[in-house]
Protein backbone atom coordinates (compact mmCIF):
# COMPACT_ATOMS: atom_id res chain seq x y z
CA UNK A 1 0.00 0.00 0.00
CA UNK A 2 1.47 3.67 -1.30
CA UNK A 3 1.09 5.71 1.61
CA UNK A 4 1.38 9.49 2.34
CA UNK A 5 2.17 11.57 4.69
CA UNK A 6 0.66 15.51 4.65
CA UNK A 7 3.17 18.44 5.82
CA UNK A 8 1.50 21.24 6.19
CA UNK A 9 1.23 24.47 7.23
CA UNK A 10 -2.01 25.28 9.68
CA UNK A 11 -3.06 28.37 10.82
CA UNK A 12 -5.18 28.12 14.31
CA UNK A 13 -8.36 28.92 13.80
CA UNK A 14 -8.49 29.09 10.17
CA UNK A 15 -11.12 26.14 9.06
CA UNK A 16 -11.44 27.19 5.73
CA UNK A 17 -7.67 27.38 5.01
CA UNK A 18 -6.77 24.27 7.01
CA UNK A 19 -9.26 22.07 5.23
CA UNK A 20 -8.45 23.65 1.16
CA UNK A 21 -4.94 22.01 1.93
CA UNK A 22 -6.19 19.09 3.34
CA UNK A 23 -8.27 18.65 0.85
CA UNK A 24 -5.57 19.32 -2.10
CA UNK A 25 -2.70 17.62 -0.54
CA UNK A 26 -5.41 14.08 -0.31
CA UNK A 27 -6.24 14.89 -3.82
CA UNK A 28 -2.70 15.14 -5.39
CA UNK A 29 -1.67 11.89 -3.23
CA UNK A 30 -5.09 9.82 -4.69
CA UNK A 31 -4.18 11.20 -8.22
CA UNK A 32 -0.03 9.52 -7.07
CA UNK A 33 -1.93 5.81 -6.17
CA UNK A 34 -2.31 6.61 -2.58
CA UNK A 35 -4.59 4.55 -0.51
CA UNK A 36 -3.86 6.29 2.60
CA UNK A 37 -2.53 10.00 4.21
CA UNK A 38 -2.06 11.09 7.44
CA UNK A 39 -2.23 15.03 8.62
CA UNK A 40 -0.67 16.57 11.52
CA UNK A 41 -2.04 16.55 15.22
CA UNK A 42 -4.94 19.39 15.22
CA UNK A 43 -4.23 19.85 11.62
CA UNK A 44 -8.17 21.07 10.91
CA UNK A 45 -8.39 23.59 13.96
CA UNK A 46 -4.45 24.31 13.88
CA UNK A 47 -2.21 23.71 17.02
CA UNK A 48 -1.88 25.04 19.91
CA UNK A 49 -5.48 25.92 19.56
CA UNK A 50 -5.12 27.10 23.60
CA UNK A 51 -8.15 28.49 25.04
CA UNK A 52 -10.13 28.59 21.83
CA UNK A 53 -11.29 25.23 22.38
CA UNK A 54 -13.49 26.32 25.25
CA UNK A 55 -15.66 28.16 22.47
CA UNK A 56 -18.57 26.01 21.66
CA UNK A 57 -18.62 27.35 18.00
CA UNK A 58 -14.87 26.06 18.01
CA UNK A 59 -15.95 22.45 18.53
CA UNK A 60 -19.21 22.71 16.24
CA UNK A 61 -16.63 24.09 13.19
CA UNK A 62 -14.04 21.54 13.77
CA UNK A 63 -16.73 19.13 13.70
CA UNK A 64 -18.57 20.56 10.11
CA UNK A 65 -14.48 21.17 8.79
CA UNK A 66 -13.78 17.09 9.18
CA UNK A 67 -17.50 15.86 7.79
CA UNK A 68 -16.70 18.46 4.93
CA UNK A 69 -13.18 17.19 3.96
CA UNK A 70 -14.35 13.47 4.35
CA UNK A 71 -17.33 14.53 1.82
CA UNK A 72 -14.30 15.70 -0.69
CA UNK A 73 -11.66 13.24 -0.52
CA UNK A 74 -13.56 10.56 -1.19
CA UNK A 75 -11.25 7.56 -2.72
CA UNK A 76 -8.83 7.91 -0.37
CA UNK A 77 -8.68 7.59 3.51
CA UNK A 78 -7.46 10.16 5.56
CA UNK A 79 -6.11 10.26 8.98
CA UNK A 80 -6.46 14.32 10.35
CA UNK A 81 -6.01 15.59 13.96
CA UNK A 82 -9.11 17.66 15.11
CA UNK A 83 -11.28 18.58 18.05
CA UNK A 84 -13.82 16.20 19.37
CA UNK A 85 -16.42 16.21 22.62
CA UNK A 86 -15.47 15.16 25.98
CA UNK A 87 -17.55 12.81 27.73
CA UNK A 88 -19.18 14.75 30.31
CA UNK A 89 -17.84 13.79 33.65
CA UNK A 90 -14.00 14.00 32.53
CA UNK A 91 -14.49 17.97 33.46
CA UNK A 92 -13.01 18.80 30.17
CA UNK A 93 -15.35 19.77 26.94
CA UNK A 94 -12.95 18.43 24.01
CA UNK A 95 -10.61 16.18 23.29
CA UNK A 96 -7.47 15.89 21.07
CA UNK A 97 -8.58 13.19 18.32
CA UNK A 98 -7.54 11.88 14.94
CA UNK A 99 -9.90 11.17 12.91
CA UNK A 100 -10.03 8.59 9.96
CA UNK A 101 -12.09 9.44 7.18
CA UNK A 102 -13.28 6.82 5.25
CA UNK A 103 -15.93 6.61 1.64
CA UNK A 104 -16.61 10.10 3.06
CA UNK A 105 -17.78 9.39 6.34
CA UNK A 106 -15.94 9.36 9.80
CA UNK A 107 -15.40 5.53 10.32
CA UNK A 108 -12.83 5.78 13.67
CA UNK A 109 -11.97 8.16 16.02
CA UNK A 110 -8.68 7.67 18.56
CA UNK A 111 -7.75 10.67 20.98
CA UNK A 112 -4.84 11.37 23.04
CA UNK A 113 -3.60 9.54 26.12
CA UNK A 114 -0.58 11.83 27.27
CA UNK A 115 -1.44 15.05 27.92
CA UNK A 116 1.96 16.89 27.86
CA UNK A 117 1.85 20.09 30.77
CA UNK A 118 5.67 21.05 30.70
CA UNK A 119 7.16 23.48 29.17
CA UNK A 120 5.09 24.98 25.94
CA UNK A 121 2.42 23.04 26.73
CA UNK A 122 -0.10 23.01 28.88
CA UNK A 123 -2.80 20.74 27.02
CA UNK A 124 -4.51 19.32 30.29
CA UNK A 125 -6.07 22.26 30.87
CA UNK A 126 -7.98 22.24 27.81
CA UNK A 127 -8.12 18.40 26.99
CA UNK A 128 -9.46 15.50 28.48
CA UNK A 129 -7.34 12.39 27.70
CA UNK A 130 -8.73 9.04 26.10
CA UNK A 131 -9.71 6.75 28.30
CA UNK A 132 -8.92 3.70 26.18
CA UNK A 133 -7.45 3.03 22.74
CA UNK A 134 -8.21 0.55 19.91
CA UNK A 135 -5.94 -0.47 16.64
CA UNK A 136 -7.83 -0.57 13.36
CA UNK A 137 -7.34 -2.75 10.63
CA UNK A 138 -6.17 -1.02 7.04
CA UNK A 139 -4.83 -3.01 3.99
CA UNK A 140 -4.05 -6.00 5.89
CA UNK A 141 -2.31 -4.08 9.18
CA UNK A 142 -3.54 -3.72 12.55
CA UNK A 143 -2.57 0.31 12.47
CA UNK A 144 -1.33 2.16 16.15
CA UNK A 145 -2.77 5.50 15.63
CA UNK A 146 -1.05 7.78 18.31
CA UNK A 147 -1.09 11.43 18.75
CA UNK A 148 2.47 12.93 19.23
CA UNK A 149 3.29 12.76 23.05
CA UNK A 150 1.44 8.81 22.98
CA UNK A 151 4.61 8.05 21.33
CA UNK A 152 7.06 9.85 24.08
CA UNK A 153 7.04 7.50 26.74
CA UNK A 154 9.09 4.39 25.79
CA UNK A 155 10.62 3.27 29.36
CA UNK A 156 13.90 2.19 27.28
CA UNK A 157 14.76 5.43 25.57
CA UNK A 158 14.07 7.22 28.14
CA UNK A 159 15.64 7.45 31.96
CA UNK A 160 13.00 8.98 33.16
CA UNK A 161 9.40 8.94 32.02
CA UNK A 162 6.62 11.20 32.90
CA UNK A 163 3.76 8.82 32.76
CA UNK A 164 2.10 5.49 34.09
CA UNK A 165 1.41 4.31 30.36
CA UNK A 166 2.67 3.81 27.23
CA UNK A 167 0.31 4.03 24.59
CA UNK A 168 2.90 2.81 21.91
CA UNK A 169 3.34 -0.48 23.61
CA UNK A 170 -0.29 -1.12 24.91
CA UNK A 171 -1.32 -1.08 21.47
CA UNK A 172 1.56 -3.34 19.87
CA UNK A 173 0.62 -6.19 22.45
CA UNK A 174 -2.82 -5.95 21.30
CA UNK A 175 -1.58 -7.19 18.23
CA UNK A 176 -0.51 -3.51 16.59
CA UNK A 177 2.12 -4.16 13.83
CA UNK A 178 2.00 -0.54 12.38
CA UNK A 179 2.34 2.43 14.23
CA UNK A 180 0.75 5.84 12.64
CA UNK A 181 1.97 8.96 14.57
CA UNK A 182 0.57 12.25 14.17
CA UNK A 183 2.00 15.20 15.68
CA UNK A 184 2.23 19.06 16.24
CA UNK A 185 6.18 18.25 17.74
CA UNK A 186 7.45 22.19 17.79
CA UNK A 187 11.60 22.72 17.10
CA UNK A 188 14.26 23.51 19.24
CA UNK A 189 17.82 22.92 18.15
CA UNK A 190 18.50 18.79 18.82
CA UNK A 191 15.23 18.93 19.01
CA UNK A 192 14.93 16.66 15.00
CA UNK A 193 17.89 14.34 16.35
CA UNK A 194 16.15 13.76 19.28
CA UNK A 195 12.59 13.07 17.76
CA UNK A 196 14.82 10.63 15.12
CA UNK A 197 16.83 8.80 18.16
CA UNK A 198 13.18 8.15 19.76
CA UNK A 199 11.33 7.14 16.95
CA UNK A 200 13.89 4.73 16.02
CA UNK A 201 13.92 3.18 19.25
CA UNK A 202 10.59 2.47 19.08
CA UNK A 203 10.76 1.01 15.58
CA UNK A 204 13.31 -1.30 16.86
CA UNK A 205 12.01 -2.02 20.41
CA UNK A 206 8.56 -3.34 19.04
CA UNK A 207 9.51 -4.37 15.89
CA UNK A 208 7.59 -2.37 13.83
CA UNK A 209 7.16 0.22 10.78
CA UNK A 210 6.83 3.59 12.70
CA UNK A 211 4.68 6.82 10.61
CA UNK A 212 5.54 9.98 11.79
CA UNK A 213 3.63 12.91 10.12
CA UNK A 214 4.62 16.45 12.16
CA UNK A 215 3.61 19.91 11.37
CA UNK A 216 5.17 22.73 9.76
CA UNK A 217 5.11 26.39 10.44
CA UNK A 218 5.49 28.84 12.69
CA UNK A 219 2.43 29.96 15.26
CA UNK A 220 2.91 32.30 17.68
CA UNK A 221 6.70 31.57 19.25
CA UNK A 222 6.81 28.04 18.13
CA UNK A 223 7.85 26.86 14.88
CA UNK A 224 7.61 23.37 13.81
CA UNK A 225 10.15 21.83 12.02
CA UNK A 226 7.94 18.88 9.52
CA UNK A 227 10.74 16.86 9.22
CA UNK A 228 8.72 14.01 9.11
CA UNK A 229 10.10 10.55 9.68
CA UNK A 230 8.78 6.72 8.32
CA UNK A 231 11.50 4.08 10.04
CA UNK A 232 11.89 0.53 9.50
CA UNK A 233 11.83 -2.26 12.26
CA UNK A 234 15.38 -2.84 11.65
CA UNK A 235 16.05 1.31 12.19
CA UNK A 236 16.41 2.44 8.61
CA UNK A 237 14.72 5.71 7.52
CA UNK A 238 12.93 4.80 4.98
CA UNK A 239 11.18 7.89 4.20
CA UNK A 240 11.09 11.81 5.34
CA UNK A 241 9.93 15.28 4.35
CA UNK A 242 11.31 18.38 4.46
CA UNK A 243 12.61 20.62 7.39
CA UNK A 244 11.01 24.05 7.53
CA UNK A 245 8.36 23.82 4.80
CA UNK A 246 5.46 22.22 3.45
CA UNK A 247 5.83 18.82 1.94
CA UNK A 248 4.39 15.44 0.55
CA UNK A 249 6.15 12.55 0.80
CA UNK A 250 5.37 8.92 -0.12
CA UNK A 251 6.30 5.19 1.24
CA UNK A 252 5.30 1.69 0.30
CA UNK A 253 4.03 -0.43 3.56
CA UNK A 254 5.06 -3.85 2.33
CA UNK A 255 8.31 -2.88 0.51
CA UNK A 256 9.60 0.02 3.37
CA UNK A 257 10.59 1.84 0.72
CA UNK A 258 9.87 5.78 0.42
CA UNK A 259 11.09 9.53 -0.81
CA UNK A 260 13.71 10.54 0.68
CA UNK A 261 14.02 14.76 1.25
CA UNK A 262 16.69 16.65 2.02
CA UNK A 263 16.13 18.27 5.45
CA UNK A 264 18.45 21.00 6.65
CA UNK A 265 21.66 20.19 8.34
CA UNK A 266 24.04 22.19 10.57
CA UNK A 267 23.13 23.81 14.00
CA UNK A 268 23.16 27.29 12.01
CA UNK A 269 21.65 26.83 9.00
CA UNK A 270 18.29 25.15 11.27
CA UNK A 271 18.59 27.83 13.64
CA UNK A 272 18.41 30.50 10.78
CA UNK A 273 15.41 28.74 9.16
CA UNK A 274 13.58 28.04 12.20
CA UNK A 275 13.97 32.00 12.57
CA UNK A 276 12.79 32.78 9.06
CA UNK A 277 10.29 30.65 9.23
CA UNK A 278 8.86 32.19 12.51
CA UNK A 279 9.14 35.20 11.42
CA UNK A 280 7.53 35.27 8.15
CA UNK A 281 4.32 32.94 10.14
CA UNK A 282 4.00 35.53 13.14
CA UNK A 283 3.92 38.43 10.61
CA UNK A 284 1.38 37.24 7.95
CA UNK A 285 -0.42 35.02 10.30
CA UNK A 286 -1.15 38.61 12.07
CA UNK A 287 -2.06 39.59 8.69
CA UNK A 288 0.80 41.99 8.63
CA UNK A 289 3.11 42.63 4.91
CA UNK A 290 5.85 44.55 6.21
CA UNK A 291 7.93 44.78 8.85
CA UNK A 292 10.03 48.02 10.58
CA UNK A 293 13.48 47.42 12.14
CA UNK A 294 15.39 50.26 13.97
CA UNK A 295 18.87 49.61 12.64
CA UNK A 296 21.62 50.91 15.24
CA UNK A 297 24.81 49.28 12.89
CA UNK A 298 25.47 46.96 15.56
CA UNK A 299 25.10 43.02 15.13
CA UNK A 300 21.71 42.32 16.52
CA UNK A 301 19.75 44.19 14.12
CA UNK A 302 21.66 43.16 11.14
CA UNK A 303 21.17 39.51 11.88
CA UNK A 304 17.21 40.56 12.49
CA UNK A 305 17.02 42.55 9.42
CA UNK A 306 18.33 39.53 7.18
CA UNK A 307 16.18 37.32 9.02
CA UNK A 308 13.49 40.01 8.17
CA UNK A 309 14.06 40.06 4.52
CA UNK A 310 14.87 36.32 3.86
CA UNK A 311 11.07 35.76 5.99
CA UNK A 312 8.94 38.72 3.56
CA UNK A 313 10.48 39.67 0.47
CA UNK A 314 13.43 42.74 1.19
CA UNK A 315 10.46 45.13 -0.45
CA UNK A 316 8.34 44.47 2.79
CA UNK A 317 11.37 45.59 5.21
CA UNK A 318 12.05 49.33 6.26
CA UNK A 319 14.80 49.96 7.98
CA UNK A 320 15.27 53.15 10.71
CA UNK A 321 18.56 54.77 11.63
CA UNK A 322 17.93 57.07 14.82
CA UNK A 323 21.35 58.46 15.70
CA UNK A 324 21.55 60.26 18.89
CA UNK A 325 24.22 62.30 20.49
CA UNK A 326 26.77 59.25 21.01
CA UNK A 327 26.09 57.34 17.85
CA UNK A 328 29.28 57.15 15.74
CA UNK A 329 29.75 58.25 12.12
CA UNK A 330 30.68 54.57 11.80
CA UNK A 331 27.37 53.16 12.75
CA UNK A 332 25.00 55.19 10.55
CA UNK A 333 27.75 53.51 7.68
CA UNK A 334 27.17 50.22 8.84
CA UNK A 335 23.29 50.69 8.72
CA UNK A 336 23.04 52.00 5.86
CA UNK A 337 25.74 49.76 3.74
CA UNK A 338 23.47 46.79 5.60
CA UNK A 339 20.29 47.92 4.15
CA UNK A 340 22.00 48.55 0.51
CA UNK A 341 22.67 44.65 0.64
CA UNK A 342 19.75 43.64 1.64
CA UNK A 343 18.05 46.19 -0.80
CA UNK A 344 15.76 47.15 2.01
CA UNK A 345 14.32 51.10 2.56
CA UNK A 346 16.28 53.11 4.57
CA UNK A 347 15.49 55.71 6.50
CA UNK A 348 17.31 58.25 8.83
CA UNK A 349 15.75 60.01 11.53
CA UNK A 350 17.54 61.84 13.97
CA UNK A 351 16.81 61.81 17.80
CA UNK A 352 18.69 64.51 18.95
CA UNK A 353 16.15 67.38 18.83
CA UNK A 354 13.22 65.26 20.80
CA UNK A 355 15.76 64.16 22.89
CA UNK A 356 17.12 67.76 24.03
CA UNK A 357 13.66 68.61 23.95
CA UNK A 358 12.81 65.81 26.86
CA UNK A 359 15.35 66.72 28.91
CA UNK A 360 14.56 70.54 28.49
CA UNK A 361 11.05 69.61 30.16
CA UNK A 362 12.62 67.26 32.64
CA UNK A 363 15.33 69.94 34.12
CA UNK A 364 13.16 71.37 36.31
CA UNK A 365 12.27 67.98 37.92
CA UNK A 366 15.84 66.67 37.81
CA UNK A 367 17.66 69.98 38.58
CA UNK A 368 20.57 69.38 41.27
CA UNK A 369 20.97 65.72 39.94
CA UNK A 370 23.77 63.71 38.41
CA UNK A 371 22.77 62.40 34.90
CA UNK A 372 22.36 58.30 34.78
CA UNK A 373 20.79 55.74 32.97
CA UNK A 374 17.78 58.03 32.98
CA UNK A 375 19.06 59.85 30.38
CA UNK A 376 20.03 56.39 28.20
CA UNK A 377 16.57 54.96 28.37
CA UNK A 378 14.88 58.55 26.99
CA UNK A 379 17.42 57.98 24.13
CA UNK A 380 16.19 54.29 23.68
CA UNK A 381 12.18 55.61 24.31
CA UNK A 382 12.49 58.17 22.21
CA UNK A 383 13.46 55.35 19.18
CA UNK A 384 10.73 53.43 20.33
CA UNK A 385 8.12 56.29 19.55
CA UNK A 386 9.36 56.89 16.53
CA UNK A 387 9.57 53.19 15.76
CA UNK A 388 5.67 52.54 16.82
CA UNK A 389 4.87 56.15 15.03
CA UNK A 390 5.94 54.47 11.63
CA UNK A 391 4.12 51.37 12.98
CA UNK A 392 0.83 52.84 12.74
CA UNK A 393 1.61 55.07 10.00
CA UNK A 394 2.68 52.16 7.80
CA UNK A 395 0.86 49.40 8.66
CA UNK A 396 3.96 47.38 9.37
CA UNK A 397 5.00 45.25 12.15
CA UNK A 398 7.96 46.09 14.47
CA UNK A 399 10.55 43.62 14.96
CA UNK A 400 12.77 44.32 18.09
CA UNK A 401 16.19 42.99 18.13
CA UNK A 402 17.21 42.30 21.55
CA UNK A 403 19.24 39.15 21.98
CA UNK A 404 18.68 36.32 24.50
CA UNK A 405 21.68 37.17 26.68
CA UNK A 406 20.45 40.86 26.93
CA UNK A 407 17.15 39.67 27.90
CA UNK A 408 18.27 37.33 30.18
CA UNK A 409 19.56 39.86 32.85
CA UNK A 410 17.55 43.17 31.78
CA UNK A 411 19.99 44.90 29.40
CA UNK A 412 17.25 46.65 27.56
CA UNK A 413 14.56 49.38 27.93
CA UNK A 414 11.24 48.70 28.62
CA UNK A 415 8.95 50.58 25.94
CA UNK A 416 12.67 51.81 24.23
CA UNK A 417 14.82 48.82 22.37
CA UNK A 418 11.91 46.15 23.61
CA UNK A 419 8.94 47.93 21.90
CA UNK A 420 7.57 45.48 18.67
CA UNK A 421 5.33 43.29 17.96
CA UNK A 422 7.77 40.67 17.32
CA UNK A 423 11.25 39.90 19.56
CA UNK A 424 13.00 38.07 16.33
CA UNK A 425 16.11 36.82 18.14
CA UNK A 426 15.06 37.12 21.85
CA UNK A 427 16.10 33.33 21.92
CA UNK A 428 19.21 33.85 20.43
CA UNK A 429 22.44 34.19 22.92
CA UNK A 430 24.69 37.19 22.12
CA UNK A 431 27.01 34.24 20.82
CA UNK A 432 25.12 32.42 18.64
CA UNK A 433 24.28 35.80 17.23
CA UNK A 434 27.73 36.05 15.68
CA UNK A 435 27.42 32.51 14.84
CA UNK A 436 24.90 33.22 12.70
CA UNK A 437 25.91 36.45 11.03
CA UNK A 438 28.73 34.68 9.79
CA UNK A 439 26.25 31.96 8.41
CA UNK A 440 24.28 34.93 6.77
CA UNK A 441 27.57 36.69 5.51
CA UNK A 442 28.92 33.00 4.36
CA UNK A 443 26.01 32.72 1.38
CA UNK A 444 26.21 36.13 0.57
CA UNK A 445 28.51 39.38 2.44
CA UNK A 446 25.38 40.88 3.93
CA UNK A 447 26.45 42.17 7.41
CA UNK A 448 29.26 44.75 7.20
CA UNK A 449 32.35 43.08 8.67
CA UNK A 450 32.71 46.67 10.96
CA UNK A 451 29.59 45.44 12.20
CA UNK A 452 30.84 42.20 13.26
CA UNK A 453 34.24 43.09 14.52
CA UNK A 454 33.90 46.01 16.69
CA UNK A 455 32.96 45.70 20.22
CA UNK A 456 29.13 45.83 21.07
CA UNK A 457 27.36 49.26 22.14
CA UNK A 458 24.24 50.51 22.91
CA UNK A 459 26.16 54.37 22.16
CA UNK A 460 23.86 56.00 25.09
CA UNK A 461 26.75 57.32 26.14
CA UNK A 462 30.55 58.45 25.66
CA UNK A 463 32.44 55.63 24.92
CA UNK A 464 30.13 52.93 26.06
CA UNK A 465 30.12 49.62 25.62
CA UNK A 466 28.72 46.04 26.96
CA UNK A 467 31.74 44.76 28.72
CA UNK A 468 31.41 48.08 30.82
CA UNK A 469 27.76 45.89 32.20
CA UNK A 470 28.17 42.67 31.74
CA UNK A 471 30.71 39.93 31.68
CA UNK A 472 32.00 38.91 28.32
CA UNK A 473 30.01 37.22 26.15
CA UNK A 474 31.20 33.76 26.45
CA UNK A 475 31.10 33.72 29.60
CA UNK A 476 27.61 35.29 30.41
CA UNK A 477 26.32 32.53 27.78
CA UNK A 478 27.75 30.16 29.30
CA UNK A 479 26.36 30.99 32.69
CA UNK A 480 22.70 31.43 31.44
CA UNK A 481 22.68 28.22 29.67
CA UNK A 482 23.15 26.52 32.80
CA UNK A 483 21.29 28.23 35.09
CA UNK A 484 18.18 29.01 32.86
CA UNK A 485 18.02 26.00 30.08
CA UNK A 486 19.37 23.74 33.03
CA UNK A 487 18.33 25.30 36.47
CA UNK A 488 21.66 24.67 37.58
CA UNK A 489 22.78 26.21 41.45
CA UNK A 490 25.25 29.20 41.19
CA UNK A 491 27.99 26.71 42.97
CA UNK A 492 27.19 24.17 40.13
CA UNK A 493 27.44 26.90 37.60
CA UNK A 494 30.81 28.09 39.19
CA UNK A 495 32.47 24.77 39.50
CA UNK A 496 31.67 23.17 36.04
CA UNK A 497 33.51 26.09 34.39
CA UNK A 498 35.56 27.60 36.98
CA UNK A 499 34.11 30.55 37.21
CA UNK A 500 34.46 33.38 39.89
CA UNK A 501 31.23 32.33 42.27
CA UNK A 502 30.20 36.16 43.00
CA UNK A 503 30.75 36.67 38.90
CA UNK A 504 27.72 33.96 38.74
CA UNK A 505 25.75 34.98 41.59
CA UNK A 506 25.60 38.84 40.31
CA UNK A 507 24.37 36.99 36.84
CA UNK A 508 21.50 34.98 38.46
CA UNK A 509 20.57 37.96 40.74
CA UNK A 510 20.67 40.33 37.12
CA UNK A 511 18.19 37.64 35.92
CA UNK A 512 15.99 37.05 38.92
CA UNK A 513 15.57 40.98 38.70
CA UNK A 514 14.96 41.41 35.12
CA UNK A 515 11.30 39.20 35.09
CA UNK A 516 9.70 42.31 35.43
CA UNK A 517 10.53 43.05 32.05
CA UNK A 518 10.76 39.96 30.26
CA UNK A 519 6.87 39.29 31.26
CA UNK A 520 6.07 42.80 29.31
CA UNK A 521 8.23 41.93 26.17
CA UNK A 522 7.05 41.09 22.80
CA UNK A 523 6.45 37.53 21.98
CA UNK A 524 9.83 36.02 20.73
CA UNK A 525 10.34 32.79 17.82
CA UNK A 526 11.71 29.72 20.37
CA UNK A 527 14.54 27.89 19.30
CA UNK A 528 16.16 26.49 22.35
CA UNK A 529 15.04 24.06 25.22
CA UNK A 530 13.73 26.43 27.17
CA UNK A 531 12.89 29.97 25.87
CA UNK A 532 11.99 33.09 27.89
CA UNK A 533 8.07 33.08 27.35
CA UNK A 534 4.96 31.16 28.60
CA UNK A 535 7.44 27.86 28.74
CA UNK A 536 9.57 28.82 31.61
CA UNK A 537 6.68 30.60 34.65
CA UNK A 538 8.49 32.39 37.32
CA UNK A 539 7.26 34.67 39.88
CA UNK A 540 7.65 38.91 39.44
CA UNK A 541 7.55 39.68 42.99
CA UNK A 542 9.68 36.67 44.92
CA UNK A 543 12.59 36.80 47.07
CA UNK A 544 15.09 33.47 45.78
CA UNK A 545 18.20 32.76 47.57
CA UNK A 546 21.65 32.92 45.40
Amino acid sequence: MKIALGQINPTVGDFSGNAAKIIQFAHQARSAGAGLILFPELAVSGYPPRDLVERPSFVVRSRATVERIAAETQGITVICGTVTPAEAESGKKVMNSAALLREGRVDFIQSKMLLPTYDVFDEARNFAPAKSQQLFSFCGKQMALTICEDAWNDKRFWNRRLYRIDPVEELVRAGGNFVLNISASPFWLGKRELRRDMLTAIAQNQNVPVAMVNQVGGNDSLVFDGSSLVIAPDGRVIAQAKSFEEDLIYFDSEKLSGNMHPQVEGEEASAYEALVLGTRDYVHKCGFLRAIIGLSGGIDSALTASIAADALGPENVIGVGMPGPYSSPGSIDDARALANNLKIRFELLSIRDIYEAARLTLAPVFAGLPEDVTEENIQSRTRGMLLMAMSNKFGALVLSTGNKSELAVGYCTLYGDMVGGLAVISDVPKTLVYRLSAYVNSRRKIIPEATIKKPPSAELRPDQKDSDSLPPYDVLDAILEDFVEESCSAEQIARAHNFDPDLVRRVIRMVERSEYKRQQAAPGIKISAKAFGYGRRFPIAAKAEV
